[in-house]
């Protein structure tokens, strides 16, 4: 999702995962200014143009995590070999389809 950098950090543990753009000029080998010697950098995506984008990513992760645990999020079918994830996929193998 494309965030400024003030919004750049995470609040919800799974995502969605947070994007910035930082831009610049160089200049004789350094970071160009403006006259009054403030280096002229930009937020890129702190911009009201990508709302669009962001209220997107936010609706597209609501709609993921209603699907339930999903990989990477969790651990693979084999690395919760010791808990009781086993047992309860055996029970609803017969409910299993094909995709």
């Amino acid at each position: 999702m494309p965030v400024g950098l003030k919004d750049s950090r995470c609040t919800v543990f799974d995502g969605p995962p947070r994007m910035v753009a930082i831009g610049f000029q160089v200049r004789n080998g350094g970071i160009a200014c403006n006259r009054n010697g403030d280096p002229l950098i930009k937020d890129m995506f702190n911009d009201p143009a990508f709302e669009m984008a962001r209220s997107e990513a936010v609706e597209m992760a609501g709609v993921f995590r209603r699907m339930g645990e999903f990989q990477p999020a969790r651990l693979s079918a084999e690395a919760m070999e010791y808990t009781t994830l086993p047992k309860i996929l055996n029970k609803l193998k017969d409910r299993f389809k094909p995709a």
